[in-house]
């Protein structure tokens, strides 16, 4: 009997000792095109160096805010051939503001973050706003008139103009949010003049932004992102609380990932943290790196998600 518990044990521990032995479907919770999406493929394009010659596959499942694609990780089996690209909005702020969302953080194995996303608010380039200020006070004066894109209820494009009207002592609904699929349809829209103004991550606006259809009036990031070196910042502007809003992305699997799955990714994130092409694909999508380790970044995303949690209580509040 012994024998038997003691031969099962070897198996169990050498089972995972040629992975990944197969391709490694990557899930993206949100539509092609998206700062997910565009994440998720600069990994894919880039890790497989690090872990053996197997391909990452995207798949995008998009649907319900992400929560779609993230519980289809969480109910696969924890093998490490299924892996979440996980974002701020279906990873954290969606379980922390909806109780109705069919998982929490904890039920998925931190494995890294990826990288931060710096978060603007724009206009049209021809937008009768010089600033910030200037389209809260007009917001402020004329509740509902205005409108702002979103990707979703429980998204930070949506979240972010919420907790800034709540800060001003304005209603959550002083502009209304239109939401769209996806990143890149929100700035469609936005271009196309069918909403007024967008909150939204860097990345999904720096073509624009480049191009000049449309003009950065605020971030939340501390300093000015290296792209957009004269945008005031939230803290200029009197918002500090506004810092809280970041977007990110994370590698994260099922629950009880196997040991040795987590640290050949492990081992293969640190030396992607070094690699040029890796950080030339993040600075071209606005991203900031910012690789951890899986219990780092596990003390990571319990954090933002008590963050958030906290956010949406004091909304609740205010309503």
């Amino acid at each position: 009997m012994r024998a038997a518990v003691f031969l099962g044990l070897l198996c169990s521990l050498g089972a995972y000792a040629d992975y990944p032995s197969r391709p490694i479907h990557l899930i993206v919770p949100f539509t092609a095109g998206s700062d997910a999406d565009l994440a998720a493929r600069n990994l894919a394009q880039h890790a497989p160096r690090y872990l053996g010659a197997q391909p990452i596959i995207v798949q995008n499942q998009p649907g319900a805010s992400g929560a779609i694609g993230t519980q289809a990780v969480r109910t696969a089996p924890a093998d490490g051939y299924t892996l979440l690209l996980a974002r701020i909005a279906s990873h954290v702020i969606l379980p922390a503001t909806d109780s109705r969302t069919p998982y929490k953080w904890s039920d998925f194995t931190q494995i890294s973050l990826l990288e931060i996303n710096p978060y603007i608010c724009v206009v049209k380039a021809d937008a009768p706003y010089a600033s910030m200020r200037e389209l809260v006070d007009d917001i402020s004066a004329h509740p509902g008139k205005l409108n702002f894109a979103t990707v979703g209820a429980g998204t930070i494009q949506n979240f972010g103009p919420q907790f800034l009207f709540s800060l001003l002592g304005l209603p959550r609904d002083a502009a209304a949010g239109i939401p769209y699929k996806g990143s890149g349809e929100l700035t469609t829209a936005l271009v196309a003049g069918h909403v007024q103004f967008a909150c939204s991550n860097l990345g999904a606006l720096l073509g624009q932004l480049k191009a000049g259809t449309v003009r950065a009036l605020m971030t939340t990031m501390p300093e000015p992102p290296k792209e957009l070196p004269e945008v005031p910042t939230a803290r200029g502007l009197g918002w500090r609380e506004m810092e809280n809003l970041a977007a990110w992305s994370a590698l994260a699997g099922p629950r009880n990932l196997p040991r040795e799955v987590v640290e050949r990714w492990s081992d293969a994130m640190a030396k992607l943290a070094l690699d040029p092409g890796w950080l030339a694909g993040n600075e071209k999508l606005g991203g900031v790196p910012a690789v951890r380790s899986p219990a780092d970044t596990d003390a990571f995303v319990r954090a933002q998600y008590e963050m958030y949690e906290s956010l949406a209580t004091f909304l609740r509040m205010r309503q």
